[in-house]
């Protein structure tokens, strides 16, 4: 099992099913993710709101420009690629990008 803890409105749309792709940095910590694995997302904003989910799939590349060329931005949370890539820039730097390489985890949210 894996932990990660999102902001709002991210951890809303992951947990409503409308976005389906968590970016990341491929650190240490995502690198331990394979598909098949399972998630416990927190709202950084109310740790007692959580959901588990399964990953599907993973998508891998060297920065999130390229990534958001292999994925369509609404799987992200977000209307267009501009928007995406502006909002992870609060994130992440090009430095981080360049140094850890980028994974959008896909997920599929598990019922209870």
């Amino acid at each position: 099992m894996h932990y990660m803890s999102v902001k709002q409105p991210y951890f809303k749309q992951l947990k409503e099913g409308k976005k389906t792709i968590e970016l990341r940095l491929f650190d240490e910590k995502r690198q331990k993710i394979k598909m098949g694995d399972y998630i416990l997302f927190t709202n950084s904003d109310d740790k007692k709101d959580s959901f588990h989910a399964k990953v599907i799939n993973l998508h891998w590349e060297k920065s999130f420009d390229a990534l958001c060329n292999k994925i369509q931005p609404y799987q992200a949370g977000f209307r267009n690629k501009n928007d995406l890539t502006q909002a992870l820039e609060e994130f992440y730097t090009p430095n981080d990008q360049q140094k850890f390489g980028v994974v959008g985890i896909e997920i599929g949210l598990i019922q209870k």
